[in-house]
């Protein structure tokens, strides 16, 4: 059972580390600027599925958001157009700050269950040595 508990944890540290990463690539993507003839930086967005059974949660995919971006008037931008438009990503800076502390928070969740489970198993194997 305590291995279930560490088991399950473990998967979610995993999903939470690349909702982490998802969440820094976009934040380090949402001030880059593409000419308005390419495609916008596509946000990623991690889907996490429950697994079958006790086997915790995965990584069952990912969506992307919108390849149009956000046209802004940048005539002085290098990339812009003719008609001084550059594409931008479609990424609200405050609500990937929003994903990046609940993927921190249930990042150190999960750490925290690892632990004392760890701690749980260990003082169990001391009380059957004794």
């Amino acid at each position: 059972m305590m291995t279930d508990a560490i088991s399950i944890a473990g998967s979610a540290l995993t999903v939470h580390r690349k909702w982490l990463d998802a969440v820094a690539d976009n934040l380090a993507n949402v001030n880059t600027a593409k000419s308005t003839d390419g495609s916008a930086f596509q946000a990623r967005y991690v889907q996490a599925q429950e697994g079958p059974g006790n086997s915790g949660v995965f990584v069952a995919g990912t969506a992307y958001g919108d390849a149009a971006g956000r046209l802004v008037h940048e005539p002085d931008n290098p990339l812009a157009d003719k008609d001084g438009y550059v594409r931008y990503p479609d990424i609200d800076l405050g609500l990937e700050m929003g994903k990046l502390i609940m993927a921190q928070r249930g990042y150190q969740a999960n750490a925290a269950v690892v632990d004392r489970a760890k701690t749980t198993y260990e003082a169990a194997l001391q009380i059957g040595r004794s």
